[in-house]
């Protein structure tokens, strides 16, 4: 492991003004997205509108660090011929991989899930680094619910967390690392405070038994926020506060930076919690984003499946971009949304 060329890679992907495009959604999930845009989801589709993204010269240059990549995504060829990672190189981003193979129940806790995907999970690496990735990313679900999460869940995803985390810095590759508290229900934002909080003491005292250099990571947390479902909506200066007490209290210092994940927020919601939190600034590490439906819902509906929409949609990406890339260094207001 050279983990000088790591600590390279992760503080390029939280550059000032840049944050990560989350393009990583699997068949079914952008089968849903197409759906609801009236997209048959074909390959050739699913090619075509993410390589629009890709070729949008001012977000891609300018805001958006590195790209997450579906397997599918990262062996295709852009119209031209191309390789798409390398189409993400030229426009001066990152390309990186998801190599998670999801969600799954865990046994005798309902409720509850742990994300599996070890299994062969060194070949696949070594693999994916020869077509490109210099970043992968995990994601481990936590649940909140009556009786939930218990320490079962928490300590199975934190020990998974850092067994990837291990076996991605060993290939060479800096792991984005992601324990996502989810927003859904009708818990109140002390309670998403009290269980990421957990959770990420647990996901750093992993770490720490698996051997992995802080310096060559880069955290991916949901901030804290109020459930979907709570008749108390937590405020915009809450949830900065909130969340800057709680990675203050649970992330070391060695970290070079955190990428929120929007975790179903709204467009303008997500990009107002990361502007807050930069303003409010006193924390030791970059903060920016790794935005996935948060940068691509506008895009979306811009291009509805048709060529002559591919400006449009990549106007609609390089605007959410830009307002990210503002709110990453804590320059962004309500104002400029238009």
């Amino acid at each position: 492991m050279n983990l000088a060329e790591l600590n390279k890679v992760a503080e390029a992907m939280v550059a000032p003004g840049k944050g990560i495009l989350a393009a990583d959604e699997s068949s079914g999930t952008i089968k849903k997205r197409f759906d609801a845009i009236n997209v048959e989801s074909t390959e050739e589709n699913r090619r075509d509108y993410r390589e629009l993204m890709f070729r949008a010269t001012e977000a891609m240059s300018n805001h958006i660090s590195g790209v997450i990549l579906y397997d599918e995504t990262l062996r295709q060829n852009a119209k031209d011929g191309t390789p798409l990672a390398r189409v993400i190189e030229q426009a001066g981003a990152i390309p990186g991989i998801k190599v998670d193979a999801g969600a799954k129940p865990l046994p005798f806790s309902p409720g509850e899930t742990v994300t599996e995907g070890l299994d062969g999970l060194r070949e696949r690496l070594a693999e994916y680094y020869k077509l490109g990735a210099r970043f992968a990313k995990w994601r481990a679900v936590i649940d909140i619910a009556p009786g939930i999460p218990s320490w079962n869940c928490i300590n199975a995803n934190a020990q998974a967390l850092a067994r990837y985390a291990a076996l991605c810095q060993e290939a060479q590759i800096v792991p984005i690392v992601e324990p996502e508290v989810l927003m859904d229900g009708d818990h109140t934002i002390e309670r998403c405070a009290e269980v990421t909080e957990w959770t990420l003491k647990e996901v750093f005292q992993q770490l720490f038994y698996a051997r992995v250099a802080l310096e060559g990571i880069v955290l991916k947390p949901n901030m804290i926020i109020s459930g979907k479902k709570c008749p108390q909506q937590a405020s915009v200066a809450q949830v900065a506060e909130e969340t800057i007490k709680v990675l203050k209290r649970s992330v070391p210092s060695a970290v070079p930076g955190i990428a929120y994940l929007s975790g179903g927020q709204s467009d303008v919601d997500a990009t107002a919690h990361l502007d807050a939190m930069n303003k409010l600034g006193g924390f030791p590490w970059k903060m920016t984003f790794s935005y996935g439906r948060a940068l691509q819902a506008a895009p979306q509906k811009a291009w509805a499946g048709k060529q002559e929409n591919v400006a449009a949609a990549q106007q609609a990406f390089a605007h959410r971009a830009r307002m990210n890339g503002l709110a990453s260094k804590g320059e962004w207001n309500k104002g400029l949304e238009g």
